[in-house]
């Protein structure tokens, strides 16, 4: 996808012109957690090594850690400030990105500030909107302190067009694109996980979490069989409620693909998510798309041929059938890493 953004001044303008980077990448998401920013971010690094960059990460692994109350397989850095500033000078970064808004991002904001560096940020999570969820918690509160942390750096890189109006129109001001990518070499159309189950199958793939509104999928009075790939802190309750339901796991590489391409359709019911990056791998395996017409789904299918939106998810779910799976293909086509490393690289804001 093309930027719809001038490239700033002062950025990076890839590897040749400005010569190759010294990236650190500073992030709360990070392996062993299996997500989209987390694959992303894997992905952005890898590419941009080969490219001739050198790349650090520094992720929550590196560091002593507490869990996340209520989703312990997502753990947080216990006061990082110092270890974090002594491996950033052992690193002496030419760029900085800090991807999310944790213990990790904090220490870094603040360890950039007193040195006077610029940085870029990236938004990937509504917590606001997952807070509400969870706990109940008015939005009002976290929005105002997620806009006080990306302010303070010079960019803020967000995937969508309708993601960025939305962070507009709650104040944020250094708002840059930066579109998603998925394997096309990966997530193919075969081979197929022959499903044991009445057709059509019916997928989610993804955490099982309360934010990503499971239940609105499961509820749904659907032919065939419904399948979630994933885990998380719903599935044991959901698994109890939905005995129907197959619950498969989390599954990663050449297993997942190949349970994407075997699903009739694939149903997407966050209402949250920034971008949804399960749907392009899904759709580079032939499998169309059902979702509601919300940030992500609205930036990414309409027109494509690859899916349906509708605020009846039933009934976006069984038009989805309908779908020419060679066009989900084809559409998912668009949507490369090189792409997207080049977008990424091409807006940070390099030390001078």
């Amino acid at each position: 996808m093309l930027l719809d953004a001038a490239v700033p001044e002062g950025a990076a303008t890839g590897p040749g012109g400005a010569g190759a980077l010294r990236l650190l990448i500073v992030t709360d998401a990070w392996h062993p957690q299996v997500n989209g920013v987390v694959r992303t971010l894997a992905t952005i690094a890898g590419r941009l090594r080969v490219q001739g960059d050198a790349v650090e990460v520094i992720g929550p692994d590196r560091f002593r850690t507490l869990p996340l109350p209520s989703y312990p397989e997502i753990r947080l850095a216990l006061r990082p400030r110092r270890a974090l500033a002594a491996m950033v000078d052992a690193f002496r970064p030419s760029a900085v990105h800090i991807a999310t808004e944790g213990p990790l991002g904090w220490a870094m904001r603040a360890l950039c500030r007193r040195r006077g560096w610029p940085f870029t940020t990236s938004f990937h999570t509504k917590f606001p909107d997952y807070l509400e969820a969870r706990i109940g918690l008015p939005p009002r509160f976290a929005w105002s302190v997620l806009r006080r942390f990306h302010e303070a750096g010079r960019g803020t890189f967000a995937a969508t067009p309708s993601l960025r109006g939305e962070l507009a129109a709650r104040g944020f001001t250094q708002l840059r694109p930066w579109t998603r990518g998925v394997d096309l070499d990966l997530f193919r159309p075969a081979p197929r996980e022959d499903w044991p189950l009445p057709r059509p199958v019916f997928l989610y793939a993804g955490r099982v979490a309360v934010e990503k509104n499971i239940e609105a999928f499961l509820t749904l009075d659907l032919p065939g069989s419904k399948v979630v790939v994933g885990d998380g802190p719903q599935r044991e309750a959901l698994a109890r409620r939905f005995p129907a339901v197959h619950f498969a796991g989390w599954r990663q590489g050449e297993a997942l693909a190949r349970a994407y391409a075997g699903a009739d359709a694939f149903v997407f019911p966050s209402r949250t998510d920034t971008f949804g990056l399960v749907m392009l791998e899904a759709m580079a395996c032939g499998t169309p798309v059902a979702a509601f017409p919300v940030t992500g789904p609205l930036d990414v299918i309409p027109g494509s041929g690859a899916g349906v939106l509708d605020e009846d998810l039933r009934r976006a779910a069984l038009a989805a059938l309908d779908c020419d799976r060679a066009a989900c293909r084809r559409h998912a086509e668009r949507y490369s890493w090189e792409v997207c490393a080049a977008d990424f690289r091409c807006q940070l804001v390099p030390m001078r």
